[in-house]
């Protein structure tokens, strides 16, 4: 199946770079890395298609107009690039995160793993290690909740698959302001949700099978610490219609975390903190149809619930319209 993998940097060519840009060749898989404004001039880097701002406004796509500069939202438009390119398999990762050799194993939307389909909360982390820790977008009035049993192997159709991360994984700013890193999960099954089980998952080390594409959609008026988390809300939500999982399986990266400032980490993921265990009580309310085609009409009235709770602005439906716009042009090229 086609593959892209799919990162937005505003660093010059790195070890982390580098090395995917070596192991892209080496698979076959179309490596893209969206630029911003403060991305260097000169960026070159072999096995790497690299898009600086001033590419992305001749790229004939027009949310690239839309999109505001200095956010991670930009990444958008590498996925809509590899879906005109034919990707079936969109992976996405950082810049910070190096690959494991698990990363470089073939995709499979099909996979046995463990369940949890009874409703409510779930902390993935707890079960691939012992360590009380809890992944970025938990509400923090479930980080104590007792892992719920899971099944024993049982198949999944997940074309959503959150990939862990070792040593610096995608903890929030508290966790990171109190309790020790780094971490190393246990090499474990699978663990699939269903309809019912809910849990945050990021843009740090996931793939996406192309049923799923228009999911993809990271939001542009909220914080960066919160548009991968809300997206996946709203992605589990017409996930849930559709009878999808979302998997998670053990780690196939190692975060060497880039520089943050853990202050304006604990600034942006405010109105996460206090926003969304809510907003998901909301998203839980909705009337979702089923069907691949049933998505944009999803999509439009899940962020509508994210504007008319003051979470995003009312310019996002202008940006999200621009991408179904965009999604159903690309994947209508030949």
């Amino acid at each position: 199946m086609n593959t892209a993998l799919v990162i937005t940097s505003i660093s010059p060519p790195n070890h982390v770079l580098r090395t995917y840009a070596e192991g892209c060749q080496r698979h076959g898989i179309d490596f893209i890395v969206i630029g911003d404004s403060k991305s260097p001039a000169d960026f070159v880097l072999d096995g790497c298609d690299y898009w600086s701002i001033e590419r992305q406004t001749r790229s004939g796509l027009n949310l690239a107009s839309l999109l505001p500069e200095g956010h991670y939202s930009r990444k958008n438009l590498g996925y809509l690039i590899a879906m005109k390119r034919g990707a079936e398999i969109i992976i996405e990762t950082d810049d910070d995160n190096l690959p494991l050799v698990g990363f470089w194993e073939k995709r499979h939307k099909e996979q046995e793993a463990r369940r949890i389909s009874a409703p409510g909360w779930v902390n993935p982390y707890r079960y691939f290690t012992d360590e009380d820790v809890w992944p970025r977008g938990l509400p923090l009035e479930e980080i104590k909740t007792t892992p719920a049993p899971a099944t024993e192997a049982t198949a999944s159709h997940a074309p959503i698959q959150q990939g862990l991360t070792d040593g610096n994984p995608d903890v929030d700013a508290i966790y990171r302001l109190t309790r020790p890193l780094p971490i190393t999960f246990r090499k474990e099954l699978p663990l699939a949700l269903s309809a019912g089980a809910k849990a945050p998952f990021n843009s740090q080390n996931t793939t996406w099978f192309k049923e799923a594409f228009p999911l993809l959609y990271l939001p542009s008026t909220c914080s960066f610490r919160m548009t991968d988390i809300w997206r996946s809300f709203v992605a589990a939500k017409i996930c849930a219609a559709n009878g999808w999982d979302i998997l998670f399986h053990s780690a196939t990266a190692f975060q060497e975390r880039n520089p943050h400032d853990l202050m304006t980490d604990f600034r942006d993921e405010i109105s996460g903190y206090l926003g969304n265990a809510d907003i998901c009580r909301k998203l839980d309310e909705l009337e979702i149809k089923p069907g691949v085609e049933q998505i944009p009409a999803g999509l439009l009235n899940c962020y509508e619930v994210f504007i008319n709770s003051d979470l995003m602005k009312t310019t996002e439906m202008e940006l999200l319209k621009g991408w179904l716009r965009a999604c159903m042009k690309v994947r209508q090229t030949p």
